[in-house]
């Protein structure tokens, strides 16, 4: 049994796919909650008409606020998070996961079902997600995907599913930059598993980081590493990975973000155990690997 939250903000267009795959699930959430983040579309029409619908899904309205990727993107969730879970306390229902799913994220119909059966194997691992292919502005298609891809560490950001002991161990979901990120390195240092599903299959309808531009997005993502105080190496490691892929500059646009941040000397995240990991733990994870 999961619980699951979505942050939407003029969603009008993917929103209603993504509901129908939430819809069609084999394993339905016991609650859904939708967060309007002050949308100015025809995104509340499309959320009221779920809740008159389905009594499992329940939405709360945020005031108007520019599109923000940072730290407005992780109080937006953790004011979903912490609404399901006071509904679920006030009507006592039992959950054993908590999820999270954006709303240009379309999933397979037993994509919760996989994850949960991955969980009931490993009584260890407390963060997972399934393999998301991005199809930005295309029709859903299921049979391009073909293949399985292999399993990775670290579950994406969408279409993640925490363990209830590991989300409230790690202090659940942080207001801060990068927040997935954060919350994947806390599980690994308190001894929990996460893992990426290759099985397990999504589809993102727009290119990640692209809500406002690929430019600005992966800018922004330079600007985080900075915050997060990731070693210099890390980021050029990442510059260059973003650079052999299509569209090729987005790995200028992550460098130059991040030379921004440095050059103006700006904050740092001041939680110490993330500090250490990303100048120090992540680089020699990377050493090891090479």
């Amino acid at each position: 049994m999961y619980i699951l939250i979505t942050p939407a903000k003029n969603e009008e267009k993917y929103l209603p796919k993504v509901a129908e795959a939430v819809i069609g699930q084999t394993m339905l959430p016991v609650l859904w909650v939708i967060i309007d983040d002050g949308s100015t579309d025809d995104t509340p029409r499309v959320i009221k008409n779920l809740e008159s619908r389905f009594s499992w899904i329940k939405s709360i309205r945020l005031p108007p606020h520019p599109r923000d990727i940072t730290f407005h993107y992780s109080y937006v969730c953790k004011c979903g998070f912490d609404y399901a879970i006071q509904v679920s306390k006030t009507n006592a229902i039992l959950y054993n996961f908590i999820g999270l799913l954006d709303a240009d994220t379309v999933l397979e119909t037993s994509y919760f079902e996989k994850l949960i059966t991955e969980f009931s194997k490993n009584s260890r691992l407390g963060v997972a997600s399934g393999h998301i292919t991005d199809m930005p502005d295309k029709e859903i298609s299921w049979a391009d995907i073909k293949k399985d891809e292999p399993d990775r560490p670290l579950p994406r950001g969408s279409g993640r599913l925490w363990r209830k002991e590991c989300f409230f161990e790690t202090e659940g979901y942080p207001i801060e930059p990068s927040p997935d990120s954060i919350s994947n390195v806390k599980a690994n240092l308190r001894g929990w598993e996460t893992r990426q599903f290759g099985h397990i299959k999504a589809i993102q309808l727009r290119d990640t980081s692209g809500a406002q531009g690929l430019w600005s997005g992966y800018r922004v993502n330079g600007s985080m590493a900075h915050y997060l105080n990731k070693h210099p190496l890390l980021v050029l490691v990442g510059s260059f990975f973003y650079s052999i892929q299509k569209p090729y500059y987005i790995g200028l646009a992550y460098l130059y973000g991040y030379l921004l941040e440095w050059l103006k000397r700006s904050q740092k995240i001041s939680d110490p155990e993330i500090r250490d990991y990303y100048w120090n733990k992540r680089l020699k994870e990377y050493i090891k690997l090479s």
